[in-house]
């Protein structure tokens, strides 16, 4: 490789011949391709680009669109504009002049907003203590990983290492009983006092951190936590637990703390994260935003890609250009508790694979004529976001694939009508499943899932637009849109998704990317 960089000196600086290499192959041509990474710099068909002069080289790149860089752009070259690296190589962007920002959409949060503050998460932690303590409860323990991010704001790694927060409802204060390699996050965030074993399993009197290498005596580590509560002068008072206990732990609640009372809190808990506070919904605005972008950049991607490109190559592009174009706004110094929450995955499919509502298959086919093809994926900042899903038809198509179309559109449309507050999940779920089946027959046979799911941090959580849920609507839910189709006799399917806020008058739906044959039906 040395050997030729010198070769097309009249086309690369000098300057890069320091640049680490990588090889890939892309399917659509004859030979590898070698990017240069400054990320970047590329050089197609090597082995005889050397031999062309500057104007056959340039002609060459601009045909396979790679002039301002495939992937990751060349702006580190001096080529195309600064701001190039978002570009990657697209020699047109559309897609973005044809977004629809809603009125009604939230303000989102403005950019260094990048997290809720700890402010809110001890004020959330309040709300919370006073709904306990109408039930009685003395103390609060915290033990499910996504409780314990929502109401302390320490976004920690959920593994088999249990991990508990407890808090006095009386008091102001955290106490923590950790995994010893969180005690760093711990320390460092909120934290009144801090108890830790070394590892999971962890071993009594084992703590090689402070030169103690002890083996065996396995410390049941729930019996562990129900100790540190008596020691802190909960062994009569009444505990609340965010979660229903199992025979073990109830057997073991009851030899520790035999005069204490328990609570499950998990009701509390879920109410709670179900209904989104202005705070959260300006961060979710601020993630769905991006998101629009990115499936901009999609539908432009798939535009002049075209079929050289496969969905395994779409998803990637997407979400590298996700991820670059929100960290640009993300202030960060690379120490815990900033940057946190950030979630850019993008997931696309095409042709057969789109026909099942949950495939098992890997993803990497090529982009045909006649395709089904699917964006999809979740976005957040600060670990609020959500789904947003198109459903491609690439020409040509038939008469039943543009009537499946239209179906799944207008379902849509009616969950976005009917997701008012104070209306029944139920109900949201029999206005469209109504709608889809006095379709026909061929759409009945095209159903298989509920019509959307609670949106939260974790993805899915409750309530539920399905037949059989009858919690009441309430402002500032929010949920997925998904009254998606798939027929797999004839190899394709649409699904939608979005995240919908439910306000007094209506659902919201929060993305920009329009629901229009415009958007979504493509000739290649």
């Amino acid at each position: 490789m040395r050997g030729l960089l010198p070769s097309l000196s009249p086309l690369f600086s000098r300057s890069f011949y320091h640049i680490s290499i990588r090889k890939i192959t892309i399917l659509s041509m004859e030979e590898p391709i070698y990017i240069f990474d400054s990320r970047i710099i590329q050089e197609l068909y090597w082995n005889h680009l050397a031999k062309k002069s500057k104007k056959e080289v340039e002609m060459i790149l601009s045909r396979r669109n790679f002039l301002t860089g495939f992937g990751l752009g060349l702006t580190g070259l001096h080529f195309g504009p600064k701001k190039g690296a978002l570009s990657f190589g697209l020699s047109e962007k559309k897609s973005e002049t044809l977004l629809i920002k809603d009125p009604d959409h939230p303000e989102p949060a403005p950019v260094g907003y990048d997290r809720l503050p700890l402010t809110w998460y001890k004020q959330t932690v309040e709300r919370l203590k006073n709904k306990a303590a109408e039930q009685g409860v003395d103390c609060i323990v915290i033990g499910d990983s996504w409780n314990m991010t929502y109401f302390t704001g320490n976004f920690m790694t959920k593994t088999e290492r249990p991990c508990w927060c407890v808090f006095p409802v009386k008091e102001d204060a955290i106490f923590w009983y950790s995994p010893g390699l969180d005690n760093e996050l711990v320390k460092s965030w909120w934290s009144t006092g801090m108890e830790y074993y070394y590892d999971f399993p962890h071993a009594r009197g084992g703590y090689p951190d402070q030169g103690k290498v002890v083996k065996g005596n396995t410390v049941n580590l729930f019996e562990w936590l129900l100790e540190g509560l008596k020691k802190r002068g909960f062994a009569e008072k009444t505990i609340g637990f965010d979660s229903e206990f199992t025979p073990s732990q109830m057997k073991t609640f009851t030899k520790v703390l035999p005069r204490a009372r328990v609570i499950d809190i998990s009701p509390i808990c879920i109410r709670m994260r179900m209904v989104k506070t202005p705070e959260e919904i300006a961060l979710i605005q601020r993630a769905m935003d991006y998101f629009s972008q990115i499936h901009a950049f999609g539908r432009d991607y798939i535009l002049q890609r075209g079929t050289d490109a496969t969905d395994y190559e779409i998803k990637h592009a997407c979400e590298e250009y996700g991820t670059n174009l929100i960290l640009q706004d993300i202030k960060r110094d690379g120490r815990p508790h900033n940057a946190v929450g950030i979630r850019v995955s993008i997931g696309c499919r095409t042709g057969r694979g789109t026909a099942y509502a949950h495939p098992n298959q890997f993803h990497h086919n090529r982009v045909k004529k006649g395709d089904s093809l699917q964006i999809s994926g979740v976005v957040t900042i600060g670990g609020y976001g959500g789904e947003c899903y198109r459903y491609y038809q690439i020409a040509p198509w038939d008469a039943h694939r543009e009537k499946v179309w239209e179906v799944v559109t207008e379902s849509v449309r009616i969950q976005e009508r009917e997701s008012k507050a104070g209306v029944k999940c139920c109900d949201v779920a029999y206005k469209v499943h109504e709608y889809q089946v006095k379709q026909g027959k061929d759409i009945q046979k095209l159903l298989y899932q509920r019509v959307g799911h609670g949106q939260g941090m974790e993805g899915h959580q409750p309530p539920y637009i399905a037949l059989g849920d009858q919690t009441v609507l309430e402002e500032g839910m929010t949920f997925s849109v998904e009254p998606g189709l798939f027929d797999p006799e004839n190899g394709f399917g649409y699904n939608p998704s979005d995240c919908l806020l439910v306000t007094k008058k209506k659902g919201v739906l929060m993305s920009s990317v329009p629901y229009s044959k415009e958007w979504m039906f493509l000739k290649l």
